[in-house]
């Protein structure tokens, strides 16, 4: 039997649900796409390494993408890109991309970190810090972030100027310094939301 990281999953399975756990990875960046996971454990699994993926450091987070493969029933991946985030704002691509996953995923019950979804078939729960209360999300958040962080080390490579393989496309002073002195990349998104809410425009 596990802990609170498997409490939501310990009362579904209880009442013979399959459960998919949706998270994502990359809401907040200038720059890159938003990735979006699922995972399906099977009913009464429990492993004690897996949680929330900003508490593991990034060479736990790879060790544990294979057990998550390994073990999981069904998982899925889905890239939502910079033209998807800029047309449907970042809130709203995400949710559809969750909800893709939704619809898709074999499973009777969704969980999802923090995220309505305006349309699943199946009933769902939006659980507040769900990386740290489930563990089906937890796995989830794993994935959509290791998987991201590779995307970012990739276009790195590509353009490494802009230091993309250490900050990931998140506003660091060294990222908005370098979007001034070059540019902005087609990978950048074209508007953003800082923490003072101020709408910044990068048509640059």
């Amino acid at each position: 039997m596990g802990s609170l990281i498997d409490e939501f999953e310990n009362i579904l399975w209880q009442e013979n649900h399959s459960v998919c756990g949706i998270d994502e990875a990359g809401r907040g960046p200038m720059a890159g796409p938003c990735v979006v996971a699922g995972v399906i454990f099977p009913k009464n699994y429990y492993h004690a390494d897996i949680n929330d993926s900003k508490k593991l450091s990034p060479k736990k987070r790879d060790e544990l993408v294979s057990l998550i493969k390994e073990h999981a029933l069904w998982y899925k991946v889905v890239v939502v890109d910079v033209d998807q985030i800029d047309l449907h704002n970042i809130y709203r691509a995400t949710q559809m991309a969750m909800e893709e996953i939704a619809n898709f995923a074999p499973a009777s019950y969704i969980l999802t970190d923090a995220m309505p979804l305006l349309d699943s078939r199946q009933p769902f729960e939006s659980i507040v810090k769900g990386d740290a209360r489930s563990m089906s999300i937890a796995a989830a958040s794993v994935l959509a972030k290791t998987y991201r962080d590779a995307l970012m080390v990739e276009l790195d490579r590509m353009y490494p100027e802009y230091g993309f393989a250490k900050h990931k496309g998140y506003g660091t002073k060294a990222h908005r310094e370098a979007i001034l002195k070059y540019g902005r990349t087609k990978h950048h998104r074209k508007t953003f939301k800082f923490k003072d809410e101020e709408q910044i425009s990068l048509d640059i």
